[in-house]
């Protein structure tokens, strides 16, 4: 499965980001799943608030945020598609800690803010997905 990320999305994820740094940011991903051509595109970007105790380390979304973020989805139409947070100082790949924590059967797209490289991530199996053919941004 693919996930597009439109470009006001990666901008929107990378400041994200970047206002969060030195902590990690966490968000979700609204969008459509295409299941005939084996996808999902993002179209609204929800970031949320990190509670871990370890914020420049782990993220921990906020469950009553991510909660809303999800009826907001259901509302307009939209699906849970992707999860993202950010590792600050690299890399682009999930930690333990990601991999034993993921809950949902979305991609998760993780932010390197040391090597501005975005790379999508089924977990906890760690396959990678596709992300707008491409992992990192210009």
């Amino acid at each position: 499965m693919a996930l597009i990320l439109p470009p006001v999305l990666l901008d929107a994820l990378w400041a994200h980001a970047e206002r969060d740094a030195p902590r990690e940011c966490v968000g979700a991903l609204g969008g459509h799943v295409d299941v005939d051509a084996g996808g999902a595109e993002a179209v609204a970007l929800y970031p949320l608030a990190n509670l871990s105790p370890d914020p420049e380390r782990t993220y921990l979304a906020d469950p009553g945020h991510l909660l809303r973020a999800l009826r907001a989805m259901e509302a307009g139409g939209l699906t849970l598609v992707a999860l993202y947070h950010s590792h600050p100082r690299g890399p682009a790949w999930p930690s333990p800690t990601d991999t034993r924590l993921a809950a949902y059967p979305v991609p998760y797209v993780i932010a390197d803010l040391r090597t501005r490289t975005l790379q999508a991530y089924r977990l906890p199996e760690g396959t990678p997905v596709p992300l707008n053919g491409e992992g990192r941004r210009a």
